[in-house]
């Protein structure tokens, strides 16, 4: 061929690498369920969360094409391309109240204009001549502008007077004739001159917004509105609270309305106290439910063979979606998801080893098969290509976002000499009273650590919990043919052991895995002397 690929290697090059690349109807059938549309499908108000590329938008779209089939009124909106950069980012220029006021503006601007859409498209809203005056009143509800400032007021009076007389005589043959007349006249004018100084502003009223949005959805005639809110992090953070408190006070109480939030855990901020020591924003749990991690879903460690089934899967929806006779699997027959190993990898290892690779992220599996389909040419994939190409995707994607964190970077090289050289594992164990350590929380936002278990607990120690971290495949591929090279996940047993021994799941007993712990604070004491 004449881009020295193999029909199957150009297809997975191919493959596009973020939801926002495919039309909505093409996610539904490109879309793999982890487990997750059920959860989803609830109409509870839900916080989805999920580092990036793990398929939040992908799930919110998949929603969306569900909602939508089943009759009722889908809203996608994608926080990223609401605001300006007026209300975004100049925060110290502009009270946060105003910047969150000029978003929330944008917000129901927005979703007056989706709605408004979604029943230009829909036979039943677009004869119901009350939703449109309903919207109409929406867009009334949010166009009140204050003006604070000085106020000046000045006076001007003005009086004015007139007299007119007159006297006329007339003679004739007969009696004479006299006609006098007068007029006089006077009048006052006073005129008052209202000047004022000062800056517009938004003035919103969460009642009267609540009100036209209650009206609003009784009229779609019992049909639920589903609100999607993606990119929820790219909020500033200063600004999430406030945007959450709108959502308190004027949807999460409607009848007929669900809202799903997608979010980066590690970038929220739902709930802050204001200087009136007043809080403000969502309260999870309370108002919304926060029941769903991507993160958590496709983790290798935690179940292999449902891994290796998903991304089979993901693959061959990808690569046979459409059908498209120009497509470069045109003449390959992928007839099942199995197909994919057999005509694209060498053997079921060189799969295995992609989906290690992928650490359960959905994004890092396409964009490190697509880098090792280009490796490998007119050849099936092998173990070789996939670290290498999981290797370069690591130093291109991960590490780069890295460069300017410093400080963890270091604790990353820390982690991997104290892990990986020194037990020769790839996985340890964290308090979970340092789990919200800022350079840990940062290495884990940059996908070089993954969590596979939350809140373990062994007999030894209660009242104490643990999260189980394995390293990102990238920063030890390197050492993959090396004496460093990572026997297993968890070291148990004593350090001094000729045959050192591994598990995947902690033991109930700390004691036998207690080398597996990694104390956070002994970095910052090696780091400054303490």
């Amino acid at each position: 061929m004449a881009s020295g690929l193999s029909a199957m290697n150009r297809a997975l090059n191919q493959v596009p690498k973020r939801a926002e690349s495919r039309q909505t109807e093409q996610l539904r059938d490109t879309f793999v369920d982890s487990g997750v549309a059920v959860v989803l499908e609830s109409v509870d108000h839900q916080v989805v969360y999920g580092r990036r590329g793990t398929g939040k938008t992908h799930a919110l779209r998949y929603l969306e094409t569900e909602v939508k089939q089943q009759g009722d009124i889908p809203i996608y909106l994608d926080l990223r391309t609401v605001g300006s950069p007026e209300g975004l980012f100049l925060g110290e220029e502009i009270k946060p109240t105003e910047r969150a006021s000029r978003l929330l503006v944008d917000l129901l601007n927005q979703f007056h204009d989706a709605l408004m859409s979604e029943a230009l498209e829909d036979d039943e809203l677009i004869e119901n001549a009350s939703l449109v005056m309903k919207l109409d009143e929406l867009l009334d509800s949010i166009s009140a502008v204050r003006l604070s400032g000085e106020v000046e007021v000045s006076k001007e009076g003005e009086k004015t007077n007139s007299d007119k007389a007159s006297f006329a005589v007339k003679i004739g043959i007969k009696a004479p004739e006299a006609n006098i007349s007068g007029e006089s006249g006077g009048g006052t004018r006073k005129l008052t001159k209202e000047t004022r100084r000062g800056t517009e502003s938004i003035s919103l009223n969460f009642s009267d917004i609540a009100r036209a949005l209650r009206a609003l959805f009784d009229s779609l005639g019992g049909r639920r509105l589903w609100l999607l809110l993606d990119e929820w992090s790219s909020v500033p953070a200063d600004i999430q609270p406030h945007l959450g408190e709108f959502l308190v006070r004027c949807m999460l109480p409607l009848g007929g309305l669900t809202v799903k939030v997608a979010a980066i855990e590690q970038q929220t901020n739902f709930r802050a106290a204001l200087p009136s020591g007043h809080v403000i924003g969502l309260e999870l749990g309370a108002d919304i439910a926060a029941n769903v991690s991507l993160d958590e879903f496709m983790v290798f460690e935690e179940n292999k063979e449902r891994s290796r089934e998903f991304f089979k899967s993901l693959f061959f929806n990808h690569l046979t979606f459409g059908g498209a006779p120009n497509s470069p699997l045109a003449s390959t027959p992928l007839n099942n998801p199995q197909s994919i190993v057999r005509i694209g990898f060498t053997d079921t290892r060189s799969f295995d080893e992609l989906v290690r690779a992928a650490e359960g992220v959905p994004r890092d599996a396409l964009n490190i098969a697509s880098k090792a389909a280009v490796r490998a040419a007119m050849q099936k994939i092998s173990v070789h290509d996939v670290r290498a190409a999981g290797r370069s995707w690591f130093q291109s994607d991960k590490e780069a976002a890295l460069r300017s964190r410093e400080e963890a970077s270091r604790l990353l090289n820390w982690i991997i000499d104290k892990v990986i050289r020194e037990r020769r594992a790839r996985g340890f164990l964290v308090n979970q009273k340092q789990a919200n350590d800022p350079l840990l929380l940062a290495l884990f936002d940059a996908r070089v650590l993954h969590v596979v278990r939350r809140g373990y607990s062994a007999q030894d120690e209660p009242g104490e919990r643990y999260d189980v971290y394995v390293i990102d495949y990238g920063a030890y591929v390197d050492l993959m043919q090396t004496r460093y090279a990572p026997q297993g996940i968890l070291p148990i047993g004593d350090a001094d052991e000729d045959e050192p021994q591994f598990v995947d799941v902690p033991t109930q007993d700390l004691r036998a895995i207690r080398r597996a712990v990694l104390d956070i604070d002994a970095f910052v004491g090696s780091r400054y002397g303490r």
